[in-house]
């Protein structure tokens, strides 16, 4: 991806070394959602329920190697380039986009859905409108996820603000209010086709980023790749070596694939309402 020297966003908020600091757990959007979306990318809700009940906030002295600096500079170029992209979709249908804050974070944060650890991975709180992402992240999806490439990360950040999409069009929400109408398997099921439109999102960005001339060749097939190893089927294979699809609540690899790349073709939010889809 064509990112160096290119406008970085200004909506970047910087707490590494801050820590975080736990918060009593609530009945509204933010224990439910934190569990909910977070878990993309095979993290472990438990991670984040351990450090809800209470804490202290510890502020340890962060140095920004130049590695570091590097990959934060990129993840705010790509948010920059979503402010774009999204700005002007929103307002080719007549409504205005709100840009979110991305929080870059290590160890631990504090977001408004309670306070989640670096294992959970990058995540988006609908309570707060803001993306949360630990750029130790980046080594992990390389090395763990065995998607390398700056555009499998710049995926993820996608598939997040696909997520503030969702927000902002009343979609997270639908998802809040269905959790207590459904059974498990149920919402499970609902849940997978809420992730299967961040990732439609995620390809509609893509789409515009190739219109502004900043993929490069491979690009594409580094997000197809990462896409199709966060797939709950993937995951699981990976983790238990065996796969439980009434547990889905992403997506299977193929899916994740597809919708990215629907997206992508599309260009559009008209052609993600995954919630009518009668095959995902």
């Amino acid at each position: 991806m064509k990112w160096r020297g290119r406008r970085g966003s200004t909506n970047v908020e910087d707490r590494r070394g801050m820590g975080g600091k736990g918060l009593a757990v609530g009945g509204g959007v933010g224990g439910l959602i934190i569990v909910l979306i977070i878990t993309l990318l095979g993290g472990d809700p438990g991670d984040i329920l351990g450090g809800i009940n209470g804490g202290t906030e510890e502020n340890v002295p962060y140095e920004e190697t130049e590695k570091e600096k590097e990959d934060a500079q990129f993840v705010s170029v790509v948010l920059a380039d979503t402010e774009d992209v999204w700005t002007d979709v929103f307002q080719e249908e007549g409504m205005t986009y709100k840009e979110p804050k991305l929080v870059l974070y290590s160890g631990s944060v504090q977001s408004a859905c309670g306070t989640a650890g670096s294992s959970v991975g990058p995540f988006y709180c609908p309570g707060d409108q803001k993306l949360y992402i630990d750029l130790s992240f980046y080594q992990e999806l390389q090395n763990k996820y065995e998607a390398p490439g700056d555009f499998a990360m710049a995926y993820v950040i996608a598939h997040e603000v696909g997520h503030h999409v969702q927000t902002l069009l009343g979609e997270s929400q639908e998802l809040q209010d269905m959790r207590s109408k459904l059974s498990k398997e149920a919402f499970n099921r609902y849940q997978v086709r809420f992730e299967l439109q961040a990732d439609y999102y995620a390809g509609v960005w893509a789409n515009h980023a190739q219109d502004m001339n900043v993929l490069e060749e491979g690009d594409l097939e580094e997000a197809l790749t990462a896409a199709s190893a966060v797939g709950d089927d993937t995951l699981q294979k990976k983790h238990q070596g065996y796969v439980v699809p009434e547990s889905f609540t992403h997506g299977t690899s193929e899916q994740r694939k597809r919708w990215f790349h629907k997206g992508f073709k599309n260009g559009t939010i008209e052609g993600g309402d995954t919630f009518k889809a009668k095959e995902l």
